[in-house]
């Protein structure tokens, strides 16, 4: 092995900077428990589109935009009009293209990208060896065993390193040498025993340039799928934490570790080769003429459909409020309650919704009943503010017998998956399951119904605590007077089966869990006469009649759960009663309405018992389709059909004075709206990088993720039945419209205290307008804390065709 010990501190200062920037260039991915979404160009939020295309080109041959006839098809049917073109062709960088050589290149097909080489790849050109397949596969293995969560029944000692393991495991790995990589065990056995220096060993054995280390060490990333993705939220995690993790530099070590390997077998063969990919990895990055047109396209569709958004707002009709509403319930702005938020104000006119982010602003770390689990029920940005756990000490006797019960069931389960009874299991026990099969396989499998007793905050808050929890939630719901007789916080999840995904249908806000928890507690909190006496200090009056109710939207059948006994009511008992009524209702049409977009499901009859399908890989569309984020009084959108295509965040600007909670919502609710669209429109127009693949293929590693077939690579993203119905496309990728009622130099004030979330709207992977009194997208967010009128520029909505 090379000495690296004479290397010099600037160049191991280059190397390790490389390794660190190309780390952070991946993306996280959530263990499957808690999976939630996830920006997958998080780190190019510096970039702007075309800028990404090129290295995204380089270093995975991926699209960052949908093949031109897609572009193309929406011209020809007039949904991109002329202005559109127009208006698209001012943003770009090359403002010498006009339109005309913008049609024309629509009709050309320009080649795919094609990511530039490795050592791996150039050594399967000249060997015939599919060796990138080869260091899948092995790798795999090997991780699968190392990150397991409990799912095998034997897995690799605790302790080590990821470096360190995957040593110990490859010195006695005999697969390369047996496909032709002669050595390998003892290359391996003889590297360096730390993972810095055997990469800079390696580094140093292939002669990187410093240009090329960070997008080589990118693509080598990049190159490992989702276990890279898997490392990378190790890393989050601990940086979260205030601390830091090694894993995914590991990983990239073992990987630079097996092209070294190669190129010490086959160097000689494969050198000019590998010096001329190592010049272009270097080469700086420059957009190519259709990387440009691509992200101009791309904007003529998002232009095109913020367009609708606009006329759709427009023709909003007018919704006075009630004076005196009989019933008020905040759910989560996860587009899906906007189907059935708009469904229950039209049961009745003195029927009230709101939106606000599903945690309701208690982000918790708590234990199910009868759990010793800690579930952090909160957006993944935030570090948990309080603890809670479901049940007392005092619990009665159905509370112990149900604790019991559930304790033998997860003790039964551990049996099953028990190395010496597995097997045992099966021969005995099996037969007892074939009922249930057949049950689930028809889609009779019952649901469980039942909810963990009331949750409480461990330790209970002190009361100043308290009021200042409650006074911040209530100013942030904009809800401070006019209180309703019944007031229900509602949460979200979703019911389905054997599907390995389910937590990515619950709340993101949450964790990837679903809502009830923090609803009920909310609940609770606001039902305390103390806080509400303290809270008159702070001008809202919560009167003595009013009781919050915490609730739960299953969004798979849209039934909504209410935990009334938390707080039972004897006065507010027919109230309840009318509002399980109305709920009702609702539902049956939030059914009907999403029917018409589930394969299958003519007619809303038959979704609830999709839920119950373990064949069914489409139970629901969960937020495909998301396309646009509203803050502003329900006032402006209350009547407009959105189709479940929108975010709706409950914001009055005039009730916030210091606009902290305008920059609360900028920071917080935006960027996690942010994660999901990014996260469908990676999925879409690039399914082989950043999508999760063929349900039908997958199967589970580790208890943490799922590979197609029987092992290789993780995948990370949207299985690809998440956003295509099998004919068509689900997810229109266009990115997302975020619509604030609010001054623009408030907004413009809060971009630059917070770069992170500007470099988004600057680089346009979100656009931010400005709504006017009227509910019109009046202002365009334009870059460098700039905007421009867009009262005019709805004028021109000729097609194309006419135009040329």
């Amino acid at each position: 092995m090379l000495d690296v010990s004479s290397t010099s501190e600037h160049s191991l200062h280059d190397l390790f900077g490389a390794a660190d920037a190309a780390a952070l260039a991946i993306p996280p991915t959530w263990p499957l428990a808690t999976s939630v979404a996830v920006n997958p160009y998080l780190g190019q939020a510096d970039l702007d589109l075309a800028q990404a295309a090129a290295l995204l080109a380089r270093v995975a041959g991926a699209r960052v935009t949908m093949p031109r006839d897609w572009y193309r098809m929406r011209i020809a049917a007039g949904t991109i009009t002329q202005a559109d073109l127009t208006a698209a062709l001012s943003t770009s960088s090359r403002p010498a293209l006009s339109t005309a050589a913008l049609l024309a290149a629509v009709d050309e097909t320009p080649p795919e990208p094609v990511a530039l080489p490795t050592i791996a790849d150039l050594v399967a050109d000249v060997s015939g060896i599919d060796w990138p397949a080869i260091i899948a596969e092995r790798f795999g293995a090997w991780a699968g065993a190392y990150f397991d969560d409990g799912q095998a029944l034997w897995k690799l000692p605790a302790g080590k390193s990821a470096y360190a393991s995957w040593k110990a495991v490859a010195t006695h790995d005999l697969t390369p040498e047996i496909a032709g990589l002669r050595g390998f065990a003892a290359l391996v056995a003889d590297a360096p025993d730390t993972a810095t220096d055997a990469l800079a060993s390696a580094a140093a054995m292939l002669s990187l340039p410093s240009a090329a280390m960070q997008p080589y060490f990118h693509r080598l990333l990049l190159s490992l799928g989702g276990w890279s993705h898997y490392a990378r939220y190790h890393l989050w995690q601990a940086k979260l934490a205030g601390g830091d993790d090694d894993t995914i530099t590991d990983l990239l070590t073992i990987r630079l570790v097996w092209e070294e390997a190669l190129w010490a077998q086959y160097g000689d063969q494969i050198a000019d080769k590998w010096y001329a990919a190592a010049a272009a990895y270097a080469a700086p990055l420059e957009p190519s003429e259709n990387d440009v047109i691509d992200a101009i396209l791309q904007e003529a569709v998002d232009r095109a459909s913020q367009r609708e958004l606009s006329e759709a707002l427009i023709s909003s009709p007018s919704h006075p409020k009630a004076v005196e509403p009989d019933l008020q319930a905040a759910f989560c702005i996860d587009v899906r309650s906007e189907v059935f938020r708009r469904a229950l104000e039209s049961v009745g006119n003195r029927i009230e919704t709101k939106g606000f982010a599903g945690f309701f602003g208690l982000s918790t770390a708590h234990r199910r009943f009868a759990s010793d689990v800690v579930e952090r029920r909160l957006p993944v940005l935030l570090n948990p503010g309080v603890s809670s756990s479901a049940g007392s000490d005092a619990d009665n006797a159905e509370d112990q017998a149900r604790r019991y019960g559930l304790r033998a069931s997860r003790a039964w389960d551990r049996f099953k998956l028990a190395a010496v009874s597995s097997f045992a299991f099966v021969e005995a026990s099996g037969p007892i399951y074939v009922a249930k099969l057949v049950r689930d396989a028809l889609g009779f499998a019952p649901r469980e119904a039942r909810a963990d007793p009331a949750p409480r905050l461990d330790p209970p808050l002190d009361l100043a605590t308290r009021v200042e929890a409650a006074t911040s939630i209530l100013r942030a719901m904009s809800l401070t007077d006019r209180f309703a007789p019944l007031v229900l916080i509602v949460g979200h999840g979703a019911s389905v089966v054997n599907n390995p995904h389910a937590s990515a249908l619950q709340c993101g806000a949450c964790g990837g869990f679903s809502g009830e928890v923090n609803a009920r507690l909310l609940a609770i909190l606001l039902n305390d006469p103390a806080v509400r006496e303290e809270l008159l200090s702070a001008g809202i009056a919560v009167p003595a009649h009013t009781l919050f109710v915490g609730a739960l939207h299953d969004t798979t059948t849209d039934e909504v759960q209410l935990f009334a006994d938390d707080q039972p009511s004897e006065m507010h008992r027919a109230r309840i009663e009318s509002a399980r009524s109305w709920l009702a209702t609702a539902g049956v049409m939030a059914r009907s309405e999403r029917a018409l977009r589930l394969p299958r499901a003519a007619t809303g009859q038959n979704i609830v018992g999709r839920s119950r399908d373990w064949s069914e890989t489409r139970p629901e569309w969960a937020l495909a389709g998301c396309k646009a984020f509203i803050a502003a009084p329900r006032a402006r959108t209350a009547g407009v059909g959105l189709e479940g295509r929108a975010f709706l965040h409950d914001y009055d600007w005039r009730t916030d004075p210091n606009f902290g909670v305008l920059e609360l919502i900028m920071t917080a609710p935006v960027v996690v709206a942010s994660w999901i669209s990014l996260q469908y429109y990676g999925s879409t127009v690039s399914p082989d990088v950043f999508g999760g693949g063929n349900k039908l293929l997958h199967n589970v590693t580790g208890g943490i993720g799922i590979v197609e077939g029987n092992g290789g690579l993780l995948r990370a993203g949207l299985p690809w039945q998440s956003v295509h119905d099998g004919s068509k496309l689900v997810h229109e990728p266009v990115r997302l419209a975020v619509c604030i009622e609010a001054p623009r130099e408030a907004m413009s004030v809060i971009l630059e205290r917070n770069p992170g979330v500007r470099a988004l709207f600057d680089n346009r992977w979100l656009h931010l307008f400005a709504l006017d009194e009227a509910g019109r997208l009046a202002w365009r967010y334009t870059g460098n804390l700039s905007w421009t009128s867009e009262t005019k520029t709805s004028v021109s909505v000729r097609p194309v065709e006419q135009a040329a």
